[in-house]
């Protein structure tokens, strides 16, 4: 296991200030689906398997707990933290891009936004990222016809745009970074086909590896999805690798689901005992 994900393992070891958002991770993807609350020896068990000490996951429990992301309570000696409003809205919404992304018709058009200069224009800017709008030029943005206007930019001058295909693909290469996006993609089928590789040929990691790859595998692949904005493929590059992205994230998830789901029933602990069993199929969470 740990030679097939061995290049994620050294980026992940030099880089300790990684440990909060896989923790995020971890509370999103192995949590969420059985309550949203755990002892903090459950993660210093899961952490030691990525040989992450437990003082550095204190001091990022720390750190989220002071910014919202997680709220502790103590029984006893034990600590136990559970997802704050903050991380449960963000993971919710990131949950819905990661295991279950809309895929909407398109008509053929863009919608064209152009925001008056004003005093509110860095929080429009947000609110049109957020929604997934790209910008082709400074000051006008674009988003695949039926995608929601944010209620900030509801009274801005709209218009609809249409042209031939390779026009409209040529329009979304300036307004999105999408060659970037590829690119990530492409490093994430790199250093994760080594790994279903190896399942398929009869790999049988342990619990605790099979719970830890899981969680890195979400990890890097939220990390590029929340980043997509999920264009139509008609107007996407020919090549554009987020669909074998996908297809590979979804077949890992399938391997790794049993043994990971096993070591959270075994070493999975909330203030009322173990971990409540999953609400959901974990072998068929990839829509």
């Amino acid at each position: 296991m740990r030679q097939a994900l061995s290049q994620v393992l050294e980026r992940l070891q030099s880089q300790p200030s990684r440990t909060w958002s896989i923790i995020i991770t971890f509370y999103g993807d192995a949590l969420l689906p059985r309550g949203d609350s755990v002892w903090l020896g459950t993660l210093n068990a899961f952490f030691r398997g990525l040989d992450i000490s437990d003082g550095v996951v204190r001091t990022a429990m720390s750190r989220l707990a002071a910014d919202g992301w997680l709220e502790r309570s103590k029984v006893g000696r034990n600590s136990f933290y559970r997802l704050g409003e903050k991380g449960r809205q963000t993971f919710q919404e990131a949950a819905n891009r990661i295991y279950n992304p809309k895929v909407a018709d398109w008509d053929g058009h863009f919608t064209v936004l152009m925001p008056a200069p004003g005093p509110d224009r860095d929080v429009l800017r947000k609110a049109l990222e957020e929604a997934g709008y790209g910008t082709p030029i400074p000051g006008t943005w674009i988003a695949p016809s039926g995608w929601a206007v944010p209620d900030i930019a509801s009274e801005e001058p709209c218009l609809q745009a249409q042209g031939s295909a390779a026009d409209m693909r040529a329009l979304a290469d300036r307004a999105w970074p999408l060659a970037v996006l590829a690119d990530h993609y492409r490093h994430f089928i790199a250093d994760f086909s080594p790994l279903l590789a190896a399942l398929e040929h009869g790999l049988h990691p342990s619990d605790l590896g099979a719970i830890t790859a899981r969680v890195l595998m979400i990890y890097e692949y939220r990390r590029i999805v929340l980043r997509d904005p999920g264009l139509p493929a008609a107007i996407l590059p020919e090549d554009w690798p987020g669909t074998a992205a996908r297809q590979l994230c979804a077949a890992l998830y399938r391997h790794l689901a049993v043994a990971s789901e096993r070591w959270l029933d075994q070493n999975g602990m909330d203030e009322g005992g173990p971990l409540k069993p999953a609400r959901l199929s974990m072998t068929d969470r990839f829509v």
